[in-house]
């Protein structure tokens, strides 16, 4: 089955739809199968996104983006560095 990805907001949106379900009385198996996701997801998405609004969802993804971003920046100068270096030392 091919996996559906969902943004940060319809996270949010399907976790709290899974607790007015589980406040009414079911289960947690019930609730994943009607909102259309597997227990595992809907534990998984608990851990990440539980008790965020939407818009905190919004940024931590924004957030996460940006992170990976600079990581991606830093590890090209740390190559450009190291390239310089072994250019600037001749061991012929």
């Amino acid at each position: 089955m091919p996996r559906k990805p969902f943004s940060a907001e319809q996270i949010v949106n399907k976790l709290r739809e899974a607790d007015v379900l589980l406040s009414k009385g079911q289960t947690i198996a019930q609730a994943c199968k009607q909102i259309g996701i597997t227990d595992q997801t809907y534990y998984r998405w608990r851990k990440e996104y539980g008790g965020l609004k939407v818009d905190q969802a919004r940024r931590l993804k924004e957030l996460e983006r940006e992170n990976a971003r600079l990581k991606r920046l830093l590890a090209d100068a740390e190559l450009d560095k190291a390239i310089l270096r072994e250019a600037a030392n001749p061991n012929f």
